[in-house]
Order: structure tokens, then C-alpha cells, then sequence
């Protein structure tokens, strides 16, 4: 990968360009599906590509191939696209080489060398799971086990090489006996620790306590989100608000309110790069900026945007290690790393007299990123009384603005989950407007 590398850089520089980055990467992942309660089919599949930028008299282009040995031609073809585009005034620099931060927990040998039938296995584990509740099918589901490197090098002397493994899965499932309801769980991470029969197990326990739903008032109440359904809002709503490119674009409420209480005292949010583990974790982000912490929010007060380094240009500031970037086919923008969520925790169902518990929204991308409103179906909800979960109800909406619900927050659980690279236990949320 080094060799390739250095040879798409120096055909760049013969070409003409001042800078020039490329991000190699080499993929293998193994999918296994399910549908109506079977194997439905299971692949291999092994990527490999790369992707780079060309920096001509400030402008900057970009190629991408899947044909390692198209290296130089891709390195030329970036080097014609920023000939061709405009300089662009706001841009200073590809990042600079760097001391990169120690991550543990990223790779798990005992992945790589997992077996096909194997992670058929564990995805059967999922369906046997779900069929210890009588009465359930796994109507849609998906096994996913890769593996890979990732290799990025730039003519300022960036060179970082990185490999990483990933595990998850998912079960989707239906009642059979009386009243139809469906349920889901989710579980992702980096090591072979994951109970696939617990997955199933849950979701089939949740469909099954969400039968015979009864109807409630609009009223407002104490709602306890889980961690699935806060996390929907936080990236719907909240994350899009922190990106600096939205804050410089006058797209994000929270523009100019650095040092501003914009939530509970108690609530801390954290962007961590390089947390034991994390599904976001790396020794860089996706243009070779080290990884680092960014308190985003401590104790309720606004610490920090989020910034890749084209960003941090436009602010004068360093980047704060956010380039992500989808593929290798795609330029860096900013995104977040693992994004932490940080309340002191409690048995928050039984700290709760009265109020409505969703697993699960429907809609959390409609929000409004700019405003922070947002109005979404709730499934899987049940009421709280006196302490417990009592009855499930069978159809709910609920509304709120999520700049005011993190001043609101008084209470969090101890069920801290990894939705994708949203860390999250329960949050409750007092005096939500919830509609039957």
C-alpha cells in the first residue's frame, strides 16, 4: 500500500499539483441475511480502492479508482479537475504530520479470521434467539463481520496506517399469535463479544410486551427515551448543529453561543476519536488529522464546534480531527467521532412515577436541524406508574425541540448503549408533549 502511494503522490507532483492526499483502502466483509425467519443468503465480498486530492494554485480536485494499478491515472485525473476549477480563497492547507495517539480495542484477530459458516452460525443464533418467545418470526435481520486497512499519505509528509475490525447485528421481528406487533434490537462492536441470541431474545420480548396497546390523551409527561431513540434525535437534530461547516454556512442554531449554557448542569457531551473500543475510533481521522477528545459540552455549558481541517482554516483554529468521509470514493467533510453522552446514571424507570418509555422513533430525520424541532412516531412505547413499566400503547407521536430538552434533562439511566458512534445510556425528559 506504501508503494502505491507514494507512486499516486509522485505522479500528482509530476503533474502539477502542489499538494496532493490519497486514502487507500482494502475491505472484507462478510454479510449474512435473514428474511421470514431464514437464511436467506450469505457473501464475501472483498473491496479494494482509493481516492485522491490534487491541489492546483489553491483549487482543489479529486478521482477515485478501484484499479490499484490506475493509481497514476487517477493521480493525473485529479490534477486536470482542480486545473479546470476555481481557486478557492478559504483554503489553506492538506494537514501537516503529526504525533498520532495510542487506540486499543480496534482490532480483534479472532474477526479476521472468522469463517463463513461460522458467522452463519451466529446469525442463527439470532433467529434460535428470538424463537424462545413462542409465537415470533424474525421477519427481516443481518449478520455483518468485516475487516480492513486503511492507509492515508499526503505531500506534507502525512503517512498513517491503520487496521480495524467490526462486528453487528440486527433482528427484526413479528408476533404471530394475536395482535401483530414488531420489535428490533441492534448490537455493534469492534471484538467478538456480542450475545447474537440475546438480540434476538430482546427484540422478540419487546414485540410481544407491546401487544394489546391501549390509547392515552395528549397530555405532557415525563418521557424516558432509550438509548435507539435518543440517539435518532441526537443525530438528527443536535449533531448537524455543531458541524462547523453548518455554523460558518449560518445553518446551526448554535452559532455564536460558544461559552453559553445550552444544557442541564449535569450533562456533558464528549467527541472522543479515540475511545477503548469505539466504533468511530482511530489514530486519525479520514484526512490524517490525530485523534483526539473534544468536550463538546461540559456541564452544560458550549465548548466546541466540530472541525476538519478545511473548517479550521476558515476559523483560525486547529481542526478537531472530524474529516470523515464515506468512502473512498467521497471527499473529507466533518462528522463525528464517538459521541458520548455523560449524565450521572440511576435505575431511572423507578426514580419515575409517572410517564411514557419509547425504545424506538420513527421520523427522526425529518427534524429540523437548524431550529431543533422535531416531531416523530414513537414505537414500542409503554406508560410508567408508579415506578414500573405498566401498559403498552399502541400508537403515539411526540414533540419537542431538542435545544430545550438537553435543559430539561433530569435524569439518565445506567443502560449505556453504542448506537453506531452515539455512546448513550436513557435520558428522561420531564413535561414532554406526547400524543395518543
Amino acid at each position: 500500500m506504501y508503494e502505491l502511494a507514494s507512486k499516486g503522490l509522485k505522479a500528482a507532483a509530476d503533474a502539477g499539483a502542489d499538494e496532493a492526499e490519497i486514502l487507500l483502502i482494502e475491505d472484507h466483509k462478510t454479510s449474512v441475511d435473514i428474511r421470514k425467519g431464514e437464511i436467506e443468503g450469505a457473501k464475501e465480498n472483498i473491496s479494494q480502492g482509493l481516492g485522491i486530492r490534487a491541489i492546483v494554485n489553491g483549487a482543489v480536485g479529486f478521482a477515485s479508482t478501484n484499479i490499484m494499478s490506475h493509481i497514476e491515472d487517477a493521480a493525473r485525473s485529479a490534477v486536470r479537475s482542480a486545473r479546470v476549477r476555481e481557486r478557492d480563497p478559504d483554503w489553506i492547507s492538506l494537514p501537516y504530520a503529526s504525533e498520532y495517539p495510542k487506540v486499543s480495542g480496534t482490532r480483534d484477530p479472532e474477526l479476521e479470521q472468522m469463517e463463513l459458516d461460522a458467522c452463519i452460525l451466529q446469525t442463527v443464533k439470532m433467529i434460535e434467539g428470538a424463537g424462545t418467545i413462542p409465537g415470533i418470526v424474525v421477519t427481516s435481520g443481518s449478520f455483518s463481520r468485516s475487516f480492513g486497512k486503511r492507509l492515508i499519505m499526503n505531500t506534507n509528509g502525512v503517512e498513517v496506517e491503520e487496521n480495524s475490525t467490526g462486528i453487528s447485528g440486527f433482528a427484526d421481528v413479528i408476533t404471530t399469535k394475536g395482535e401483530a406487533s414488531t420489535a428490533y434490537d441492534f448490537a455493534i462492536s469492534r471484538k467478538n463479544d456480542l450475545d447474537f441470541t440475546a438480540i434476538g431474545r430482546t427484540a422478540a420480548e419487546l414485540a410481544c410486551r407491546s401487544q394489546q396497546g391501549i390509547s392515552i390523551e395528549p397530555q405532557r409527561t415525563d418521557v424516558i427515551l432509550h438509548p435507539f431513540a435518543f440517539a435518532d434525535l441526537l443525530g438528527s437534530a443536535f449533531i448537524p448543529s455543531i458541524d462547523a461547516d453548518n455554523v460558518q454556512k449560518e445553518r446551526s442554531h448554535l452559532r455564536g453561543k460558544i461559552g453559553e449554557q445550552i444544557a442541564t448542569e449535569r450533562l456533558s457531551i464528549t467527541d472522543d476519536g479515540i475511545l477503548d473500543g469505539g466504533i468511530e475510533t482511530g489514530r486519525s481521522d479520514d484526512e490524517g488529522v490525530p485523534s483526539q477528545r473534544t468536550k463538546v459540552v461540559e456541564n452544560g455549558i458550549f465548548r466546541s464546534y466540530l472541525y476538519d481541517t478545511y473548517t479550521a482554516g476558515k476559523d483560525n483554529v486547529k481542526s478537531t480531527g472530524n474529516a470523515s468521509r464515506g468512502s473512498y470514493f467521497s471527499t473529507p467533510s466533518v462528522g463525528p467521532r464517538n459521541f458520548i453522552i455523560d449524565h450521572p446514571g440511576l435505575d431511572i424507570i423507578a426514580d419515575t412515577d409517572k410517564g411514557v418509555y419509547v425504545n424506538t422513533v420513527i421520523g427522526a430525520h425529518t427534524a429540523n436541524s437548524i431550529s431543533g424541532d422535531f416531531s416523530v412516531e414513537a414505537r414500542n412505547a409503554f406508560t410508567i406508574k408508579d415506578g414500573q413499566i405498566d401498559k403498552p400503547v399502541r400508537s403515539l407521536m411526540i414533540s419537542g425541540n431538542i435545544f430545550e430538552m438537553l435543559t430539561k434533562i433530569n435524569g439518565a439511566g445506567t443502560d449505556i448503549r453504542k448506537v453506531g458512534g452515539i455512546v448513550t445510556p436513557s435520558i428522561r425528559i420531564p413535561e414532554m408533549s406526547v400524543v395518543g
